[in-house]
């Protein structure tokens, strides 16, 4: 039996070439119409032996959902599934590029991507070295309650939250100056030319500086890195942008609205002028820039550019008329009627239409009732107690159904599943798991492997060596002896000296005396550990991964994981007898690096299926919900707080209480990085003189937010509201445009 087409799917899939843009609402399908436009290219654009159609997608999850569906399709067309396409995320992508040509990035072949737990550490003790440089940095920028008036020191309160706000600052700050491709020593020599007070981004340049030291101090990149540097490998390269221009002849990108501008310049770097790109996504679901480079104007530009075809994708079988009305009714309120002219842009069509009849995703059935707006003053206990009320009333009546909770914050979500379990209500919370002992597990074990592999390397070593103490990553003092074993080891000019030394050259031995004994003590500890796993090394694999695994202490979450890894590895050997150790450990890498997620590996929130728990409620965040749909949707916290609109006296989370004139130090120190980097003015570098401009990219962005969380809903959605701590929050403007145009009663 054919498939059934949407008009506007098959005016996709006739798609053959050039340049084309696709607006897709949620719930309209776009991975089923990519991954049908991926193989249709495969099986019809005679593509060379040595080609491949290139898809790039947002996460590891999705890389998995694209390879599957499109292996699929390949097989039921008759085609070998696996060969003629290549997924990645931008990440694994830019780190393809930089392995064809690792010396243009300065990189060696076994360049190390730093874990993004290291990466934070790093970024912590770098902030406190700075505080303790610069204690009074913030006596002229805390607001009079928060700066005593006879010492003129910060107070208590000031002082503890200090370090977050600074490194929050340096995060943003570092994301943005790599994405804008500006090195410490190019700031520095921009700002030579401002005789201005510069010291904001003096502040971001000195965390900018200490952290690249500390990169450069393990030999390593971080995340960020690896954008610029494939840039600069394809920028540097004309042999290898035709080489990989020849290799992928279609680029197929999904969620296209949250690339950044480096990101997208690589994109085009691959496509060329007159090359094969499909650009797929939904600007209305831009929900990103707060905390990435991600640029969600981007999409709309190319959409606007003369040479490319736009489509849409309209239909939606996922939610009921009433739900699809209010969205749409949003789009429009926010065009024609949002109070603030200046963030009629947050929103855009298509509207979202209904299936037609005959549709395999019909609609739900609109029921009375399927939208509801409780404009109740609520404490946050009062909302916290209406939300088990409704919630218990709903699965009691809808025991097959699958229900969700969104929030805007992580300790909205908590304190929300941990009233619901008071209740006795099955919650899933599993969204909201944020640590992954997959990939800690997987890096740990693939670098005792590559050790293993380069026996008298002493660098690969010395990262075994903490590896093996990393439960003491979080106590500083210890930590720090750590680093100096380990450097100690990275030093040592002939391993087997160390290891299984001679009469009269034991390395170990004639460092007694000029270093702390227990340093030595770990050495010759850590010797004995190393010993047992080159005996290990004649073992199977997986046998192998077990039994290293006995010397890294691991608690039971962690080794159930590394139980699911050495799993994994049998199963790849079974089927791929030929590859080596090299090979199988290649796997684990990708794991360990966010390059490759494998199915069984996957914590619960990849790859997460809201159908696997019907009769609980699911409790999560707007951004964790992204992509997902729910039967019921209780939409909580729907205040004038995390949804701003520009009205006078409203607060927003960046401009923090203990600052100054409402300042938003992040906004004040992006705005004139960006400034810099484009050699414009900057406004006399007064402090205050950015942060209301960036009130309005709040707004658009928490309007995109919300209007993400009102399309998850299939057939019913309850809108409420707190006072908050202050008492002072109201509904949000939102909110009650959307009551007064859609009739809703409270």
């Amino acid at each position: 039996m054919p498939e059934v087409l949407r008009e506007s799917q098959a005016r996709i899939l006739s798609y053959t070439g050039g340049k084309m843009g696709i607006s897709a609402v949620p719930g309209s399908g776009k991975t089923w119409t990519l991954s049908r436009l991926a193989a249709k290219l495969i099986s019809t654009a005679e593509l060379q032996p040595d080609q491949e159609v290139l898809v790039v997608t947002f996460s590891n999850s999705a890389v998995d959902n694209f390879s599957t569906r499109i292996g699929q399709l390949l097989r039921q067309s008759g085609v070998l599934s696996g060969l003629g396409y290549h997924v990645r995320t931008l990440h694994g992508l830019a780190n393809d590029i930089i392995h064809q040509r690792p010396e243009l990035a300065g990189l060696t072949n076994d360049y190390q991507i730093l874990d993004q737990t290291e990466a934070d550490a790093i970024l912590t003790h770098t902030v406190d070295a700075w505080l303790k440089l610069n204690p009074h940095f913030f006596d002229d920028l805390l607001a009079p309650g928060y700066i005593s008036l006879d010492t003129h020191e910060p107070t208590q309160k000031a002082t503890d939250n200090i370090p977050g706000l600074v490194k929050s600052v340096g995060l943003a700050f570092i994301r943005t100056a790599k994405d804008l491709r500006l090195t410490p020593a190019e700031i520095t020599n921009r700002l030579r030319d401002y005789p201005m007070d510069t010291s904001l981004l003096q502040m971001g340049l000195a965390l900018y500086q200490d952290y690249e030291a500390a990169l450069n101090y393990r030999g390593a990149i971080d995340f960020d890195d690896l954008i610029w540097l494939a840039y600069q490998c394809l920028e540097n390269d004309p042999d290898l942008v035709a080489l990989l221009r020849h290799r992928w002849p279609y680029i197929l990108e999904d969620e296209a609205q949250d690339s950044s501008v480096l990101q997208e310049k690589i994109l085009r770097q691959l496509v060329g002028t007159d090359g094969n790109w499909v650009r797929v996504g939904d600007p209305n679901q831009a929900i990103y820039a707060s905390f990435t480079t991600a640029n969600p104007n981007l999409l709309k530009r190319f959409l606007a550019e003369p040479d490319v075809r736009k489509e849409d994708l309209p239909e939606s079988g996922r939610s009921c008329q009433s739900i699809i009305d209010l969205a749409n009714s949003m789009i429009d309120w926010v065009q024609y009627e949002h109070p603030n002219r200046e963030v009629r842009d947050a929103l855009t069509p298509p509207y979202i239409q209904p299936t037609k009849p005959g549709d395999p995703q019909p609609n739900p059935p609109d029921e009375p009732g399927a939208v509801e707006f409780v404009n109740w003053q609520m404490s946050d206990q009062a909302e916290l107690d209406f939300l088990v009320e409704r919630v218990q009333s709903w699965l009691e009546k809808n025991p097959e159904s699958t229900v969700v909770v969104l929030a805007f914050l992580n300790d909205r979500v908590a304190k929300i599943a941990d009233a619901l379990r008071n209740a006795n209500i099955p919650v899933v919370d599993s969204l909201m798991n944020l640590p992954d002992p997959t990939r800690l597990s997987a890096g740990a074990i693939a670098n005792i492997f590559e050790s293993l592999l380069n026996p008298d390397n002493p660098k690969k070593l010395a990262v075994t060596f903490k590896v093996w103490k990393r439960k003491f990553r979080e106590d500083q003092e210890a930590w720090d002896q750590i680093e100096a074993g380990a450097r100690l080891i990275q030093g040592c000019p002939a391993l087997e000296n160390y290891l299984y030394p001679q009469e009269g050259v034991e390395w170990l031995e004639n460092l007694k005396g000029q270093h702390p004994d227990e340093i030595l003590t770990d050495l010759a500890a850590f010797r004995e550990v190393v010993r047992r796993w080159h005996q290990a090394a004649l073992l199977p694999p997986d046998q192998l991964i077990l039994a290293v695994a006995q010397d890294l202490e691991l608690d039971a979450v962690e080794l159930a994981t590394i139980h699911k890894i050495a799993l994994l590895i049998r199963n790849l050997q079974d089927m791929h007898p030929e590859w080596s150790l090299e090979d199988l450990n290649s796997e684990l890498v990708d794991i360990s690096k966010n390059l490759r997620r494998f199915e069984n590996l996957s914590n619960d929130a990849e790859g997460f299926d809201p159908q696997a728990y019907k009769g609980q409620v699911v409790v999560a965040t707007m951004h964790k919900a992204k992509g997902l749909e729910w039967d019921k949707v209780f939409l909580s916290s729907a205040n004038n707080y995390d949804y701003p609109s520009g009205e006078e006296g409203e607060a927003y989370r960046a401009e923090t209480y203990y600052l100054r004139d409402n300042l938003n130090l992040q906004a004040e120190a992006l705005a004139q990085l960006k400034n810099l980097a484009e050699g414009l003015p900057i406004i006399d570098f007064r402090l205050g003189a950015y942060s209301p401009d960036d009130r309005n990219e709040v707004i658009r962005e928490r309007l995109r937010l919300f209007y993400v969380g009102i399309t998850r809903a299939r057939r019913s959605l309850t809108v409420s509201y707190n006072t908050g701590r202050s008492k002072n929050n109201k509904e949000a403007l939102v909110c009650t445009a959307l009551r007064n145009r859609m009739k809703l009663g409270g």
